[in-house]
């Protein structure tokens, strides 16, 4: 399946030497873009969307990303080798590295005593959330429905049918691995592969569970409460920990990844901490100052703008923007005043404004007065 996939880096668009916040930013972009949210009904962009997440899962790991680099999609990929067979028709896997390089060298490459049927931990999920500008600025708790395996209640993800325990294998004696002698030109190399008898598991199950098939296993659809921490951006992920697949051999549960997305605001729009928006005022008002009912995350708050105020004027309100994520305190909020010219005059508007003109004289406008007299 790995030939019809596109490289992880030419899919977030990253070099290969790409740091850690390289594919962070560049993920967050992409992510942003093809968002089904962004992108109702566009099957394409979900298909993007789901090679975008994809590829993020592995680079941002430094394991996963390690394995890709060296061994390309089967390095990452938990079907890829798996089973009694190996890696391939020829019955070879990475463990046989270690073996062969373990038994020429003295050791170091590892891999030849590991136990195959270890304790394992499950796999991570991960799952998207879409909340509001306000939900993100001041957290909330939400809902993600999924389907995970979860351990077989009716065996105790043994994979026995009740009554029954799984035998301890006779040919690998429970560890999962046989040893096989080859004869090379370079000599007599020893290596282990699973155990043909058990398929690696160290144990043999004579009646399998019904409901689980013997795996130990089953897929449960479940609808986990996520709490959304306030001050939370586009992009970023929370980390549910044990609420992943289950492991096997006793091994613990991965993790929910979620990450959060932020739907924008018609009003205000933030870098960080910071909310800035923009407020239309009157040419009366900013001739004459005024006070505003300007807009914030919080609700209302009113604001005196003095006489003589410019448009492209910027003015802060302390302490109305975004909480600091796990941490205290807010940011601020940036307001932008823009001058709306009244439109559709009737004469007798026309005519007041001409003779209110008429009053006023060059000292009355500052950079007119200036560009004129660079000119």
């Amino acid at each position: 399946m790995a030939e019809n996939k596109r490289d992880y880096y030419e899919v977030l668009g990253v070099s290969k030497g790409a740091s850690e916040d390289e594919i962070k930013r560049a993920y967050k972009k992409l992510a942003r873009k093809y968002h089904p949210d962004m992108n109702p009904g566009d099957k394409e962009a979900e298909e993007k969307f789901k090679e975008i997440n994809e590829a993020n899962e592995v680079l941002s790991d430094p394991d996963k990303k390690a394995r890709y680099d060296q061994f390309g999609f089967a390095g990452v990929d938990p079907n890829f080798g798996a089973g009694a067979g190996g890696y391939g028709a020829g019955g070879f896997d990475f463990g046989d590295l270690g073996d062969i390089f373990g038994s020429f060298f003295g050791g170091g490459f590892g891999g030849g005593q590991t136990r195959r049927n270890g304790p394992r931990r499950g796999e991570s999920i991960r799952a998207s959330l879409t909340v509001d500008f306000v939900e993100a600025a001041f957290g909330c708790e939400k809902e993600v429905t999924l389907e995970r395996s979860e351990e077989c209640t009716t065996c105790g993800g043994n994979g026995c049918a009740q009554g029954t325990s799984p035998e301890v294998c006779d040919q690998c004696h429970g560890t999962g691995n046989v040893q096989v002698r080859r004869q090379t030109p370079m000599g007599v190399f020893a290596s282990t592969s699973p155990c043909p008898k058990c398929g690696g598991r160290g144990k043999i199950i004579r009646q399998p569970c019904d409901d689980c098939k013997g795996s130990g296993r089953m897929r449960k659809r479940r609808t986990i409460k996520v709490n959304i921490p306030a001050g939370i951006d586009h992009g970023q992920t929370i980390s549910l920990r044990g609420e992943g697949h289950a492991g096997s051999n006793g091994g613990g549960n991965g993790d929910l990844l979620i990450t959060v997305m932020v739907r924008p605001h018609e009003l205000f729009h933030r870098d960080g901490t910071s909310v800035f928006c923009e407020a239309p005022i009157t040419f009366t008002q900013a001739v004459l100052g005024a006070e505003l009912e300007i807009p914030t995350i919080d609700g209302k708050v009113k604001y005196s703008i003095p006489e003589g105020t410019q448009t492209g004027t910027v003015f802060r309100l302390r302490g109305k923007g975004i909480p600091v994520l796990n941490g205290r305190g807010r940011g601020d909020q940036y307001v932008t005043v823009t001058i709306e010219t009244p439109r559709n005059l009737n004469k007798e508007q026309r005519e007041a404004l001409r003779k209110f003109s008429e009053t006023l004289g060059e000292g009355n406008y500052e950079k007119r007065k200036s560009f004129f007299k660079k000119k």
